[in-house]
């Protein structure tokens, strides 16, 4: 069983040990095969709404328990990593709704995502803009009492399978950032297609989304004209941080993994552990493993203490958490040997699942930009 002394720091209150036991409890039990992926993450989906896991990831007063979702992602990334998709995905694709939405978009959509009964999407990146949110060309233009959607979406977790998105476009009351907007969108409205689903190297249900003409309701928009981008920086200020967490869930796994392996394996008549140069890998893991916790844990911690944003704090946390967790599960792989590279096994697995996590909502280098100009900000206003 994984090490969890960090549960001890004070960073956590009761309540949280508690909801660790219980995600504890139901991860061990989620099997599903994941031959078919489309119908794997449904499932899951469906049993964690169940579970009640499902619970953290809406609320209709807009206070969202960072740490729990934190606690949540590493647990279910610890043993199944699809399912913290699942579970992660509910979070992200409704995340607009919780902060921003409307009463009545609240009560149509957080209880059946809460429950399982509807899985959510986050639309936001484009074939062009990527990382640049600021450059979605996607448009919503005003026509009477709705808006028609133009443009394409890609790489958008859940699409093809998901029941709602939150979907970001350009209305036009400034440039840039200024000028888009947040919408909900659901697949069965004309013009809405689906057209590429995408393979990775760990299968996800990902897919490019195209609006040829879509007419939402001008009551689908998610808070007012123009804010889109605020409200998209707003969600993934919550949850980026959970990114961290998912991969020091993956590396936990992968040095648990690697301690069985070299306690086992026996060279020259001796346990594998006992090379001094196996002992030096296993060192590096577990400080990469620690430090990865507390910058997660403090930037979960510091949102939850009120912080109006921790985009700094978040995208440290990010940074270091995936960057590490690719190295702690490297010297996984290579503990491993030969079969650290065998179809099917755990750490090749995690080698293929950790990978997407550092480009995903913000790739490393784009966080460096962020944690730079923060850092610099924050110097120039203490110069003031």
């Amino acid at each position: 069983m994984a090490d969890q002394s960090f549960l001890s720091w004070p960073f956590f209150e009761p309540h949280h040990r508690e909801w660790a036991a219980r995600v504890e409890e139901v991860a061990i039990g989620l099997e599903v095969d994941h031959g078919d992926t489309d119908a794997a993450c449904s499932h899951l989906v469906q049993m964690l709404g169940a579970a009640g896991l499902l619970h953290p990831t809406a609320n209709e007063a807009g206070q969202l328990d960072v740490r729990t979702l934190c606690l949540t992602r590493e647990i279910l990334a610890r043993h199944n990593g699809l399912a913290d998709f699942a579970f992660a995905m509910q979070g992200l694709g409704t995340g607009a709704i919780s902060l921003f939405g409307t009463p009545e978009q609240k009560a149509a959509w957080l209880p059946k995502t809460r429950s399982g009964q509807a899985i959510s999407a986050f639309a936001l990146t484009e074939p062009q803009s990527g990382s640049d949110v600021a450059n979605s060309t996607m448009s919503a233009t005003l026509d009477g009492d709705h808006y028609v959607l133009r443009g394409e979406k890609t790489w958008i977790s859940n699409g093809g399978i998901a029941d709602v998105y939150t979907m970001f476009a350009r209305t036009g009351e400034g440039p840039g950032s200024r000028g888009l907007s947040a919408f909900i969108v659901t697949p069965d409205l004309p013009g809405f297609e689906v057209t590429e689903r995408l393979q990775t190297i760990a299968p996800h249900p990902l897919a490019t989304l195209r609006f040829n003409d879509v007419r939402v309701p001008a009551q689908a928009m998610i808070g007012e004209p123009g804010e889109g981008f605020r409200i998209a920086m707003s969600v993934l200020d919550v949850f980026r941080s959970t990114v961290a967490a998912a991969a020091l869930g993956f590396a936990r796994r992968a040095l648990d993994e690697a301690l069985t392996r070299v306690g086992a394996r026996h060279v020259q008549g001796a346990p594998l552990f006992d090379l001094q140069m196996v002992q030096g890998q296993i060192a590096d893991m577990a400080l990469d493993v620690d430090a990865a916790a507390l910058l997660v844990y403090r930037a979960a911690w510091a949102k939850d203490r009120g912080a109006a944003r921790v985009t700094r704090e978040a995208a440290m946390a990010k940074l270091f958490a995936t960057d590490q967790a690719q190295q702690v599960i490297d010297k996984a792989v290579q503990l491993f040997g030969g079969d650290g590279v065998r179809s099917g096994t755990t750490v090749e697995s995690l080698y293929r699942e950790i990978r997407a996590l550092r480009i995903y909502e913000g790739a490393s280098d784009v966080q460096k930009v962020v944690i730079a100009r923060q850092t610099m900000a924050a110097h120039q206003e203490d110069g003031q």
